[in-house]
């Protein structure tokens, strides 16, 4: 990560939730007359289960069955998109759109897809459109948010946030958090630390499980020159994901500027120790070159104390 050693990282870019919904819904399905449907629907419980290659090859038959199949093509779509194979993902919500231009969820998928393989101009192209069939779609302006902010566009960013906001009808507590998160977030990029710490207080209230929250605020404070909260969070990232290696740095610095050298020698260690075991050969490299700067640093005010 090339801000690594700065100070403080940068707020932890969270990655998205795609905020997506199936085409389809399971029924009883006859052992005499087997659809295109009911191998979508077969498919559909595929991806509730986890099991995306077992829900492509149902999309599969129910294509062969119908060669026109729009929704198999759209949900086979996020079966791709699962498993990182964007370049299918993509052909498949463009087969969708191709038969079917008012097909919201292709547009949707195809948009998330493109955020995916960082191409935020499409993606925003594609959920511009998603929104204008289904104005009503949090997911949507959510997606296009994540876009926005992926291109620069902090502040339109917030605006799409605030508008999946005012959409969402009934969602849980953890999606809600997320969206507090990336909305704070935006507010961080924009240097407003005020708004970025109410949204990400608001996460944290929301979800106290999740660990990106608290690195967002731990970087917010360290940002406002709160040493004491930002070990504090820091701290709870590392006890919520323990082989948090830029946590570990992180904290480390900042228990450096308090005064704690033996903590931060030991928190930069660990950390070398993460990224080595993660095959982070760069970050390894760079923690290690901090790690023998702080120590003389450390070395050098000893031996000034001594005269």
């Amino acid at each position: 990560m090339s801000y690594l050693w700065r100070l403080f990282l940068s707020a932890v870019i969270a990655l998205p939730l795609i905020f997506l919904t199936l085409s389809a819904h399971s029924s009883p399905i006859s052992i005499t007359q087997i659809t295109g449907t009911d191998f979508l629907e077969l498919g559909v419980d595929k991806m509730r289960q986890g099991n995306y290659q077992e829900a492509i090859e149902n999309f599969n038959q129910a294509i062969e069955v119908e060669k026109d199949f729009a929704v198999a093509y759209s949900d086979r779509c996020l079966a791709y998109l699962q498993l990182q194979d964007y370049h299918q993902a993509v052909t498949d919500c463009t087969q969708a759109i191709n038969l079917a231009p008012d097909n919201s969820e292709a547009y949707l998928n195809r948009g998330v897809t493109h955020y995916r393989q960082g191409d935020y101009p499409a993606a925003i192209l594609d959920l511009n459109r998603a929104i204008a069939l289904k104005p009503s779609d949090f997911r949507a302006y959510y997606n296009r948010g994540l876009a926005r902010a992926g291109d620069g566009k902090d502040s339109e960013a917030i605006l799409d946030f605030n508008l999946a906001l005012t959409q969402i009808k009934r969602i849980s507590t953890l999606l809600l958090a997320d969206i507090y998160n990336d909305r704070g977030l935006a507010h961080f990029a924009l240097q407003d630390t005020q708004a970025a710490m109410l949204d990400f207080n608001l996460a944290i209230r929301l979800n106290a499980n999740d660990y990106r929250a608290y690195f967002n605020r731990a970087c917010a404070c360290g940002r406002n020159g709160d040493n004491f909260g930002a070990v504090r969070d820091f701290s709870q990232v590392i006890r919520l994901n323990p082989s948090n290696a830029q946590a570990y740095v992180n904290r480390g610095i900042a228990e450096y500027r308090l005064g704690y050298h033996l903590g931060a020698i030991a928190d930069l260690q660990k950390a070398s120790e993460y990224f080595e075991n993660q095959g982070k050969r760069v970050a390894y490299e760079k923690t290690l070159d901090l790690l023998k700067n702080l120590r003389q640093q450390i070395s050098s005010v000893t031996e000034i104390a001594l005269f």
